[in-house]
């Protein structure tokens, strides 16, 4: 007999060789219908996988994460084998699951496939899919394995790196494939299929190896499911802030600039402006000091740090100077400048925390597959700050860069989220620097803040920087897709390799610690998750253009120019459209840039020295004095922008 415990901690014993689902059916047959996979001891298994020894298991059905995974696995593999008999010179990579899906690398030689060849692909795994064909897995040798593959150089090439002993394959129908494991019961539970789109993708993500064609793809196990979720999908192409980018005149790309480095366009500038003095207001009230550094640095200053031993590869390459052996780096982040800053001078434990804050921009190479609108690019600004404080002030203000951080979220609209503490893997040393205590002094401090204020957190091991531990802000935007927003990580690495110093109440030299922190994480991507999270109805405070001033005629331009200073009098950003447009074209174009209000000047209102206020979206607010509606406007903009 071996015992199972439960997530419930109850422990139950069952026959060796029980599997998962022989557990679950011990609890009800409900529980047994609806269970899809399993882990057991911490190791993701099938629900057929015997259960030798004693251990843990947790049981999942499609409402888990880990279950969605499953079944998205599985269907690459029902994909793979659609491929597979659909285009027989194709050569099968790789296909894991992903969000909302999965997908396939495929070389398919001389052959291609576009949309057109979707519904044929869809038909297939769906024929498929109604053989309720078992997944099964089975151990072989990296002979049996390189044989099976010999004409198939990419899987060949993931044997090679794999140890003899630890070889796997998963059987279903008649397809084989080369994998870890992971999947559901049988096909049949795969209902309801879309082939989404294609794209091309470097073989292992290398630019120097061959290009494949990935097929991207989505399953559930109700039509209904799929129908839903691609309504939500259409919703996101609307939402889309590269499409609302170039609608709103916001931001532009050009090849002659170069890939992913945008370019501010006048509206787009001044939503920045405003979200930066924003942010520098509260920086302010908290204590921060502005600094401005260099958008270069010699390459000893990021080796120092130990940036360019991890991130070299992905960074640009070193620029030369005239003199021998000089070379200097595009600056990939900021602290390393922050940390020599703080070197500038001596200081006393009196003068900490030093709080250094800037909208510091910094460039790091993406391949260009991986680049897409705002939200990966080359060169874009951080709203960065570090603090330097003594060991016993790391409590107060990691709680206070918290505070911040909630701040901003509420101003913008992000009320839905959740804490993520990244610590490291214990079992991957290599990846980190520093010693084993400072690391467990940083991680235990991090969770005491996220218990103190009452945070909504999960632990993710593996996660943390290579310097140190961090908190990540994972938020829902509003069609329910999460982001990482906002981090503040905790370093004792970066001032023992800077030789960081303060002078304390004993008169010896002790080590500060660091705190990293970027409530918006980079201008670029939190302006696009906020065009998509608000579709372009960005909070009225923020609005580049609050009111539009629409005048009926040229009879009444006058009038209007008298009520766009009376607005600017009240601090409302306003604009005035006199064009011999009619007055319906007029209305409708200020819709179409998400203009919040809309007021209508005619015969009537330049007599009675009123406005006509219309409200985007249709609503109509009636004729009323300026003043009235200056107090409109600022009631509106005390309900959504927070007090710091």
């Amino acid at each position: 007999m071996i015992k199972i415990t439960l997530p419930d901690g109850s422990v139950k014993s069952f026959e060796q060789g029980s599997t998962p689902m022989d557990v679950a059916k011990s609890i009800s047959e409900g529980l047994a219908r609806n269970i899809i996979s399993a882990s057991f001891n911490g190791l993701t298994v099938e629900t057929s996988t015997k259960l030798t020894t004693d251990g843990s298991l947790v049981l999942y059905s499609w409402k888990n994460d880990e279950g969605k995974k499953a079944f998205w696995h599985s269907s690459a593999h029902v994909l793979a084998q659609a491929i597979e008999e659909l285009y027989p010179k194709s050569k099968l990579t790789i296909g894991p699951a992903i969000d909302n899906g999965f997908y396939y690398d495929v070389d398919f030689g001389d052959e291609s496939i576009s949309d057109k060849d979707f519904k044929t692909i869809e038909n297939k795994m769906l024929e498929i899919a109604r053989g309720k064909h078992e997944f099964a897995m089975r151990s072989v040798t990296k002979a049996d394995a390189l044989s099976l593959y010999k004409d198939n150089e990419y899987k060949t090439e993931l044997i090679e790196n794999l140890e003899d002993g630890t070889i796997t394959f998963c059987d279903h129908s008649t397809f084989t494939d080369l994998c870890r494991g992971g999947h559901i019961p049988n096909t049949g539970i795969i209902k309801a299929v879309k082939i989404l789109s294609v794209a091309g993708a470097y073989w292992r993500g290398d630019e120097n190896k061959p290009q494949l064609t990935r097929v991207y793809g989505t399953s559930f196990p109700k039509q209904k499911e799929l129908t839903e979720y691609l309504a939500l999908l259409e919703e996101a192409k609307k939402r889309d802030h590269r499409k609302l980018g170039k609608e709103l005149e916001l931001f532009t790309f050009s090849q002659r600039v170069g890939q992913g480095l945008p370019l501010w366009l006048p509206k787009g500038a001044a939503l920045r402006e405003r979200l930066e003095n924003f942010l520098k207001e509260a920086q302010k009230k908290a204590g921060y000091e502005m600094v401005v550094t260099p958008h270069i640095g010699q390459k000893e200053l990021y080796e120092t740090s130990g940036h360019y031993a991890k991130y070299g590869e992905d960074s640009f390459q070193p620029i030369t100077t005239p003199k021998e052996g000089e070379e200097f780096l595009l600056k990939p982040m900021n602290c390393p400048h922050h940390c020599e800053i703080y070197n500038s001078a001596q200081w006393s434990y009196k003068d900490l925390p030093k709080r250094f804050a800037e909208f510091g921009t910094v460039y790091r190479y993406e391949q260009s597959g991986e680049l897409h609108g705002l939200t990966r690019v080359r060169g874009f600004t951080q709203d960065d700050a570090h603090i330097f404080c003594t060991p016993d002030q790391l409590d107060t203000e990691f709680k206070n860069v918290i505070d911040l951080v909630l701040y901003v979220f509420g101003s913008l609209g992000f009320e839905n989220f959740t804490a993520q503490v990244s610590l490291r893997d214990p079992e991957k040393p290599e990846k980190y620097i520093g010693s084993i205590e400072n690391w467990e002094k940083a991680e235990q401090a991090i969770i005491n803040a996220a218990k103190d204020k009452n945070l909504n957190y999960v632990i993710e091991t593996g996660e943390a920087a290579f310097y140190g531990p961090k908190l990540d802000f994972m938020v829902k935007d509003a069609l329910g897709r999460q982001w990482q927003l906002g981090t503040i990580q905790v370093d004792y690495n970066l001032p023992e390799r800077f030789d960081l110093t303060y002078k304390g109440s004993d008169n010896e030299s002790h080590r500060p610690v660091m705190i990293h922190r970027a409530p918006f994480g980079s201008l670029e991507r939190f302006i696009a998750i906020l065009l998509e999270h608000t579709g372009g109805n960005f909070p009225l405070w923020l609005m580049p253009n609050q009111v539009s001033v629409l005048t009926l005629s040229e009879k009444y331009e006058k009038y209007g120019e008298k009520v766009l200073t009376l607005l600017e009098n009240h601090e409302i950003r306003a604009l005035v459209d006199n064009r011999s447009e009619t007055i319906g074209k007029k209305i409708r174009e200020a819709e179409m840039s998400k203009t919040p209000y809309m007021i209508i000047i005619g015969e009537q209102e330049e007599a009675e020295n009123k406005i006509s206020v219309r409200q985007h979206g249709g609503e109509d607010l009636g004729t009323i004095s300026v003043d009235e509606f200056a107090e409109i406007v600022k009631t509106e903009i005390n309900k959504t922008k927070k007090q710091f």
